[in-house]
């Protein structure tokens, strides 16, 4: 009976070893090759791309108040064979910088009845002149201030689609860690029914020899059937896990499913810090000067420093001068310098009230951004420094796992030595095994919360380029 346990133990022993290093050859799909498809391909992440582009469509837009301009104004208007007037008034403008404007035009009068000031020679008059604001618009006008914050509109577009991608990226790589993490869970709820269903088929053997109670095979049948529900509800997150991950794999906007050969990364520890760049040298490295946030809040400060700039710009007078040099076409050649329209142009408010509040708001607004630029720095910083805190925490957290696994899996040898010389029994061996399993599930859920930290870490530095 002694050589007849030893065989069934030595069968059982055998039949584990062979299931604990069985080499699965399908194809892997990298963390890091999941991400480049995400950053690539995915819809949400290709929307985050058009904040710049739309930012640029703004900036086009604010550059055309400098476009040149042709201006034409044809009245006409005759009565009973009588052609009161004919009046032409035509202008070509060219915008400049800092207030100044280029003006050439051409006017041609005819008919009976108009105002005598618009008469013109018999050729029409030609003009070539320039304006010039002296007050306000000089330094900086709606047009110039336009054109300043489209410039940092796509500043800020950038630092907005940086955290729009962020937020896609970190959903995506939530998605592939619970895929892993049911993987893995399915993975070993299956070697451990194979385990069970060996002991099961050796203990009715026994049985058959006389040489086990019958209790022992309910025992191992209980066994096997709670494996059998493990894996059941296994395989069933595990379906579940990779519908999700699909709905982060695009190629050339077409949906990809995964195989069911495809399996994910396993040596993804290794990996994960040098993918995510959330190592402690790479973190130092990293300025919260270039963090989007900061960014996009301190292109904010410049817009805000915009406005107030034109607001204060608006407590000067308004002063624009004009100067028109006037010229018979056919003379034009023949410089006059008593033929010229001059004109000014003054307006100042006497107690300024509205531009005084005006600009007085724009300060507050700049010293309240200045605040919460203050507070974003700090709260950065922390959350950067308690990211890397757990993810300390749980390196350790995972040196103690492990060797809990190993003192578990050698607590379970010994009581399969013992039972191969009737000393134990199918009971302490399930009890053993239970303990072992709870410890591995434990390990697989603590890599995946040290894969999420990291995933976070990453997610909270936001540089998804």
């Amino acid at each position: 009976m002694r050589n007849l346990v030893k065989s069934f133990s030595f069968l059982f022993l055998l039949s584990f070893s062979t299931l604990q290093s069985q080499n699965f050859n399908e194809e892997e799909l990298s963390y890091s090759e999941f991400l480049g498809y995400v950053k690539k391909y995915h819809p949400l992440v290709k929307q985050a791309n058009l904040e710049v582009t739309n930012a640029q469509a703004k900036l086009m837009a604010a550059r055309g108040g400098f476009d040149p301009k042709i201006e034409v104004d044809y009245n006409k208007k005759e009565f009973k064979g009588t052609e009161y007037y004919s009046l032409l008034n035509s202008s070509f403008k060219i915008p400049t910088w800092y207030g100044v404007e280029i003006k050439a035009g051409f006017d041609d009068t005819d008919g009976q009845y108009y105002n005598p000031q618009n008469r013109t020679p018999e050729a029409g008059l030609a003009s070539l002149g320039i304006t010039v604001a002296l007050g306000q618009g000089m330094f900086i006008n709606q047009r110039m201030a336009d054109v300043r914050e489209g410039k940092l509109n796509l500043k800020l577009s950038d630092a907005q689609r940086k955290l729009r991608a962020i937020e896609v990226l970190y959903q995506a790589s939530e998605a592939y860690f619970e895929w892993r993490r049911s993987y893995n869970e399915a993975e070993l709820y299956r070697n451990y029914l194979g385990f069970a269903s060996t002991r099961f088929q050796g203990v009715k053997k026994l049985i058959d020899a006389g040489d086990g109670a019958a209790i022992d095979s309910v025992e191992a049948k209980i066994t096997v059937r709670n494996r059998e529900l493990n894996v059941e509800n296994g395989n069933l997150k595990l379906a579940k896990a990779k519908l999700k991950l699909a709905n982060f794999l695009w190629i050339e906007n077409v949906p990809v499913e995964l195989g069911d050969l495809v399996k994910p990364e396993q040596n993804l520890i290794q990996t994960i810090e040098e993918t995510l760049r959330t190592d402690a040298m790479m973190v130092e490295m990293e300025s919260l000067d270039s963090h989007p946030k900061i960014q996009s809040l301190e292109t904010k400060m410049d817009i805000l420093e915009v406005n107030r700039q034109l607001k204060a710009n608006s407590l000067l007078p308004k002063i624009n001068v004009g100067y028109n040099y006037i010229s018979d076409p056919n003379y034009w050649n023949t410089f006059n310098a008593d033929d010229y329209k001059f004109n000014i142009d003054f307006s100042f408010p006497i107690f300024l009230r509205k531009e005084r509040g005006n600009l007085k708001m724009a300060k507050l607004k700049i010293q309240d951004l200045q605040f919460d630029i203050g507070q974003q720095r700090l709260e950065l910083k922390n959350k950067i420094k308690a990211q890397q805190t757990e993810i300390a925490s749980l390196r350790r957290q995972k040196i103690v796992i492990d060797n809990l696994v190993k003192d578990y899996m050698t607590m379970l040898n010994s009581e399969e030595k013992l039972f191969s010389f009737g000393e134990s029994s199918i009971f302490l061996i399930n009890s053993r095994e239970n303990n072992l399993v709870s410890a591995k599930l434990s390990q697989i859920s603590l890599e995946n919360q040290f894969y999420i930290s990291n995933a976070e870490l990453y997610k909270i530095l936001a540089n998804p380029d």
